[in-house]
């Protein structure tokens, strides 16, 4: 399996203008391990993708992460087994969820950093990274980029004076180049297990079908765009804090945090969702064990909006896409992927 096909350019020309990934990938330092543990590890992830843990997964992702009851309901499985293989899923660290806040509602938009550091600097640059209070995540890559990549949410009125400060540290000394990427909302599709066999335990990577989709002439449809404006206080603030960093965290634990009533604080959860400001809820459940597996960000541009509009919703129903994100005064998305290393 060559996952590099993913950069042949030329059966996607009708729509796709030009593959640009930044050849920078993101790899977790991992300690030496005994070979029998690697492959414990390997088949332990594996026995995880069963028939029921994906069919949980799938409803968690329309029906909401909270009510399991609803969870049980929907998929007829008794709601002791959906709590057991939700918390299981959750201790062994292959579940995660979280939202995706709208950050346009907020008077905020994200920004996306690749930062090139000097040789000798690389323990300075995360730190100067920190230093605004805007970040929210942040990684050390490989590639194009060899340095960190990082994700902020920056107020509308500070886009500026943010870029004026990444030149700073390139000045400083810390950094030798940087590059910012003004993003959209993010999309986080859950991967299509349509593509996986439980039986057989192996993912099935449709390369020239998907190819065949990008290069497909795109539908005349336009995007509907996120309205500013919304009242929100400090609290309500804390509130989506907390569900960006678990998205089932409990009402009991929130109103605890911010010395609220929980009927109180489940008025603002209300009126937070429906108010738009909980823009998505995210199942991250990885598809590919991470022994094996590389994180990916690359860019792709498109020749027309209709073509990004089109290249978007293709993208989105892959296994290997985590994340979408549109680029600011371009024709671009910014992919996140998420990919098993090739044999």
């Amino acid at each position: 399996m060559k996952v590099l096909q993913l950069q042949i350019r030329f059966p996607c020309k009708q729509n796709l203008e030009k593959f640009r990934p930044f050849p920078i990938f993101f790899r977790p330092y991992l300690s030496q391990i005994a070979p029998q543990e690697y492959l414990e590890r390997i088949n332990r992830f594996v026995s995880f993708l069963d028939p029921g843990n994906v069919k949980i997964a799938t409803a968690m992702k329309k029906y909401g992460l909270r009510n399991l009851q609803l969870i049980a309901d929907k998929t007829r499985i008794p709601r002791p087994t959906v709590h057991a293989r939700v918390s299981r899923l959750e201790k062994e660290g292959l579940l995660r969820t979280w939202i995706h806040p709208n950050y346009a509602k907020l008077g905020l938009v994200r920004a996306m950093v690749l930062l090139t550091t000097k040789p000798g600097r690389e323990l300075l640059a995360p730190e100067a990274l920190r230093i605004p209070g805007y970040w929210l995540r942040l990684i050390r890559c490989m590639g194009e980029c060899n340095g960190y990549y990082s994700t902020h949410a920056i107020p509308f009125g500070k886009r500026w004076d943010f870029e004026q400060y990444l030149e700073k540290i390139v000045a400083s000394g810390i950094a030798t180049r940087y590059r910012v990427l003004w993003l959209g909302e993010a999309i986080s599709p859950l991967p299509d297990f349509s593509y996986y066999d439980a039986m057989k335990k192996t993912w099935t990577f449709d390369w020239p079908r998907w190819l065949q989709e990008l290069a497909a002439k795109p539908l005349h449809t336009q995007r509907k765009e996120a309205q500013l404006g919304g009242g929100f206080d400090k609290k309500d603030l804390i509130i989506l804090k907390e569900l960006v960093k678990d998205g089932r965290t409990k009402l009991t634990q929130l109103a605890r945090l911010l010395d609220m009533t929980v009927p109180a604080v489940k008025y603002r959860f209300d009126n937070l969702e429906r108010s738009g400001f909980i823009r998505e809820y995210v199942i991250d459940m990885l598809p590919f064990a991470p022994e094996i597996s590389d994180l990916y960000e690359m860019v792709l541009d498109f020749k027309t909006r209709e073509g990004l509009g089109h290249g978007e919703r293709v993208l989105s129903t892959l296994p290997i896409v985590r994340t979408l994100s549109r680029v600011e005064g371009s024709n671009s998305i910014a992919v996140r992927m998420y990919l098993p290393r090739p044999r």
